[in-house]
């Protein structure tokens, strides 16, 4: 679990990016993309949303007002793409190196010149 400051309107929330939130934020975006993709889906979608949108709110302290939450949703999902490409390029970086490893160890070592 990683805990974040974000300051919306001067005040500040403090976020705890857990799976549960990282999973919501995934959650919200399809949402999002199919409600912008079937605007006639919108009524059926945007009860989902809304839940979403309070489900992610709640991993914030304190509790965030009414004039704070579109601000807060955009930081907590900026926060989360950010946390899912270090994610990402740590894992190449890994990658990399292992195949570097293997690499190594598989080569012949090389007999010195007489």
């Amino acid at each position: 679990m990683i805990s974040q400051e974000i300051t919306i309107n001067g005040k500040k929330y403090r976020l705890t990016l857990t799976d549960q939130v990282l999973s919501d934020v995934r959650r919200l975006k399809a949402l999002y993309n199919a409600a912008y993709e079937d605007p006639e889906s919108f009524d059926e979608v945007s009860s989902a949303i809304s839940n979403t949108i309070t489900q992610i709110a709640s991993a914030v302290e304190p509790e965030v007002s009414d004039s704070d939450l579109d601000g807060l949703i955009q930081a907590v999902m900026k926060a989360v793409d950010e946390k899912s490409k270090e994610t990402e390029e740590a894992k190449i970086k890994h990658l990399e190196d292992k195949a570097k490893s293997a690499k190594k160890s598989t080569e012949k070592p090389k007999k010195p010149k007489k």
